[in-house]
């Protein structure tokens, strides 16, 4: 049995099962599957020796190899209430002989609250997390207590992340969101006494009939419930949504929901929440290490109905079929690949910005003079700041992100 290098010449199953510190028996076990679901050779390859990341396992949808930092890898826990033993059967699938060893894990999809402490457990001690790993559950306010947080925190669960959205309940009934504002400052004091000392909060901006007023009163309640991280997001509207289908009174116009998305930017940062992100902001040290993975491009595993996933370069993500989920019937689907225009995309969504060394080193890619001359005017207008080497949008440029994008890929 032989693998082809991505660079030219074969890799033999020997010097592959070396490579991994894994047996041979499970190299070739990989490409049966993989043969079986009639996926080429190489298809698997990319920029290397077709592994898997961090030496963790082989998979059926390919046999891949993460190639920067073992530990930018992470795994994302999606619709866990679909069933636990479901999720460690997936698990157990990419990674048959070795732990994944993620730097972060991340309980999100559905209402991720609503699994039981003991399940959190064994998925967190099945995917057995680096040491040091961010490990964060999605909650609701409505559906936590002080006591399911304690058994959280002891199943190893380091970060919460709570739905506010809105400090006043008429926004939230209409929102359709069943807690209470007092619900939510219960939910952030019951998780300060758990022992929780991460804590993150979701607001929605530009909601019907919304106003600054409305912005501080959540702010003030997210604040005062002991938040180290502040999630951002513009209302969007879905067409097939009840929004979609029968759009609220009261909704904010285009230009008004960016000046909303500004006032925000505005007063997080004197509350001590830095934007690091076009919608996350943070106390120093409290950046969320899970998104950034993803920002930064780094491996990630999706695990349950509707999760993507994108290991070595490659794209893939499971039917949004719980059924078929399920009864193992829902094979993974190839989306592509993670290439120089995802870089770009990702890298400018964050405050930092874009490294154009680092661009090209990775992809070989420079901008051409009439775009070098576009970002000049883009700073010009105040929408982005460029010393030569890193291109980073300001929250101005942010809003219109679509806009500059265009003239850059």
């Amino acid at each position: 049995m032989e693998l082809e290098r991505a660079g030219g010449g074969f890799l033999s199953g020997t010097q592959l099962a070396q490579q991994l510190g894994v047996s041979r028996n499970a190299v070739w076990k990989a490409v049966q599957t993989l043969q079986k679901e009639g996926v080429p050779m190489q298809a698997v390859s990319n920029r290397g020796y077709a592994i898997p990341p961090a030496k963790a396992g082989l998979s059926a949808p390919g046999i891949y190899r993460h190639l920067a930092d073992p530990k930018r890898y992470f795994l994302h826990v999606h619709d866990t209430v679909t069933s636990t033993n479901t999720l460690l059967r997936e698990l157990a699938r990419f990674a048959p002989e070795a732990p994944l060893h993620p730097d972060t894990i991340y309980f999100g999809g559905g209402t991720p609250s609503l699994l039981s402490p003991a399940d959190a457990a064994r998925l967190i001690a099945a995917a057995a997390p680096a040491p040091g790993a961010e490990i964060t559950l999605e909650a609701n306010p409505e559906t936590v207590t002080e006591q399911t947080l304690c058994g959280f925190r002891e199943a190893g669960v380091n970060r919460i992340s709570f739905g506010v959205q809105s400090a006043r309940d008429s926004q939230l009934k209409t929102l359709g969101r069943p807690h209470t504002a007092r619900q939510a400052r219960a939910a952030f004091a019951a998780a300060r006494r758990a022992g929780f000392t991460n804590i993150s909060g979701d607001i929605m901006l530009a909601l019907p009939h919304y106003t600054q007023a409305e912005f501080d009163e959540t702010l003030e309640l997210i604040e005062e419930g002991g938040a180290t991280h502040i999630s951002a997001y513009l209302l969007k509207i879905e067409p097939d949504s009840a929004f979609g289908r029968t759009p609220p009174e009261g909704l904010p116009t285009g230009d008004e929901a960016a000046d909303f998305y500004l006032y925000a930017v505005e007063q997080l940062e004197p509350h001590g929440y830095r934007q690091y992100e076009i919608s996350n902001f943070a106390k120093p040290g409290y950046e969320g290490r899970h998104n950034l993975i993803y920002w930064d491009c780094g491996d990630y595993l999706g695990l349950g109905p509707a999760a993507h996933s994108c290991m070595g370069g490659k794209r893939f993500y499971s039917p949004a079929d719980t059924a078929a989920f399920l009864q193992d019937n829902a094979a993974p689907v190839m989306d592509g690949g993670c290439g120089a225009e995802d870089y770009l995309i990702l890298q400018l969504r964050l405050r930092k910005g874009l490294s154009l060394p680092q661009y090209k080193a990775l992809y070989g890619k420079e901008f051409s003079p009439v775009q070098l001359a576009f970002i000049r005017n883009c700073v010009k207008n105040g929408y982005a700041a460029f010393d030569g080497t890193t291109l980073a949008l300001t929250p101005a440029g942010l809003i219109v992100q679509n806009s500059i994008l265009a003239e850059l890929l």
